[in-house]
């Protein structure tokens, strides 16, 4: 593209709508055009780069995409039901779209997939480059550490997180279970309480932690009666997975209209 591509941010007043503003602003193949915050907000008509503690922008925060401008990609960090809608004008203008949000029930996902058929799309559990390389790292372990190691998933996040295991810790399970080559439904173990009797050979654990202000903690273990094996990944600050998913966004505007994910965006699918 000639000109810089011209993004709109959903939820930009929210913890990872600000990095997002922030991380489009400083990119210097991408400029803000628009930033939108749910109707009633206090934060509406508000300055976006204000309301990111950056210099201000002048694009005060809309409530609904219609009143933006022409744009070329939407970055949506929301929540399941807004980011349906949102995908409706997507497909509607033509835009591409990078998805972050989490937590979507599989009536909604197969919903989004239909309404984003023809669209452009890069949706991932996380944008942190580092989170992506252990996904690759997880599956090439997993093909190598065979059901003579116990595996476990073990995540942590701030206390307002609304879904769990975390998109992340699922993508960790799948990425395990596609070195096993095994479906995850088939393997997974998601919550354990009373007598839950002697682990199953074979199985995939999770267990999830929610407190305080914790950005993420991920960690994939392959556990041996002689050894164990960590992989692990932990966030400092949420510029990571903005910038992770800007990087997405320039990487989208020249890609053909499709599904991809993070491994696509870093060449990882080899």
């Amino acid at each position: 593209m000639s000109h810089p591509q011209r993004i709109i941010v959903a939820g930009a007043s929210g913890r990872m709508g600000r990095m997002l503003v922030r991380a489009v602003s400083e990119h210097r193949h991408t400029t803000l055009v628009a930033a939108t915050e749910r109707p009633g907000s206090e934060m509406l008509g508000r300055d976006a780069g204000e309301v990111a503690q950056i210099e201000t922008l002048g694009i005060p925060l809309i409530s609904t995409l219609s009143q933006a401008p022409e744009a070329d990609i939407l970055i949506d960090f929301t929540a399941p039901v807004a980011t349906l809608e949102h995908a409706a004008y997507v497909a509607e203008q033509g835009m591409r779209i990078v998805i972050g949000t989490t937590g979507f029930t599989p009536e909604q996902m197969q919903q989004l997939q239909q309404t984003l058929a023809q669209s452009a799309v890069v949706m991932a559990a996380n944008y942190s480059v580092g989170v992506n390389l252990a996904l690759n790292l997880i599956e090439q372990a997993a093909a190598v550490l065979d059901h003579d190691y116990d595996a476990e998933i073990f995540e942590a996040h701030h206390r307002h997180k609304v879904d769990a295991p975390s998109g992340t810790a699922l993508a960790m399970g799948e990425a395990l279970a596609r070195g096993r080559q095994v479906n995850l439904s088939d393997v997974a173990v998601r919550a354990r309480d009373g007598i839950t009797g002697a682990r199953k050979p074979g199985s995939i654990g999770f267990s999830v932690v929610r407190g305080g202000n914790i950005v993420g903690e991920h960690k994939a273990m392959f556990i041996a009666d002689e050894e164990r094996i960590e992989i692990n990944h932990l966030a400092a600050d949420r510029m990571v997975f903005a910038r992770g998913a800007v990087r997405a966004a320039h990487w989208l505007s020249t890609q053909p209209r499709g599904w991809y994910n993070m491994q696509d965006v870093l060449n990882l699918n080899r």
